[in-house]
């Protein structure tokens, strides 16, 4: 396995849809997704896209540790998955504020207004499918993944550019964002 080095902003490939994966099985795939979650443990980030390591396919993959879960919230940690070719559709018209940040614009952050609820179907590794329905955190989590994929960057979903900030405005020299148990959700 091996560390990966994340696109940047700017990067012709964070600008292009990314290409259908072929074959979910082939030992390539399995070799990229098992780098990705490398560079994600070193990074100690929630979800990486394809296009964020250099490579143009619809891949994710993503978790939701617990030490990132607060008290008093409802959900479960999520275990490591891999999306192959992911199709997500909201399931309802309601959006609602949540602060993101991304591998690729380091050391920003802002405030996106995404759908509270969310439907996604991909499959695995093995090719069998994966259905998954989602709220809160983790629907932001699969939303701001799957944008990466049609070449969306958290900033073109903002409708208010006043909160796109330095994290180091913060008093902090590790951006830790303050969320509610509410947005935590099964």
């Amino acid at each position: 396995m091996a560390i990966l080095k994340i696109a940047r902003m700017g990067d012709e490939v964070l600008k292009r849809v990314a290409e259908p994966v072929e074959d979910p099985a082939a030992p390539e795939i399995a070799k990229l997704a098992d780098d990705m979650r490398e560079t994600l443990e070193d990074i100690g980030g929630n979800g990486l896209a394809a296009p964020q390591v250099h490579v143009s396919k619809r891949m994710v993959v993503y978790r939701v540790a617990e030490r990132q879960i607060p008290p008093g919230s409802t959900m479960k940690p999520i275990p490591w998955r891999v999306l192959v070719n992911p199709v997500l559709t909201p399931l309802t018209e309601e959006k609602k504020p949540i602060w993101e940040r991304c591998l690729s614009i380091p050391g920003l952050h802002g405030m996106v207004p995404r759908y509270t609820k969310v439907h996604l179907e991909a499959v695995g590794l093995d090719g069998a499918p994966i259905d998954i329905t989602a709220a809160g955190f983790h629907a932001m989590l699969l939303q701001h993944e799957y944008d990466h994929l049609d070449g969306i960057l958290y900033p073109m979903r903002m409708t208010d550019l006043s909160t796109l900030s330095f994290n180091t405005e913060l008093g902090e020299t590790t951006f830790i964002v303050q969320r509610s148990p509410e947005e935590f959700v099964e």
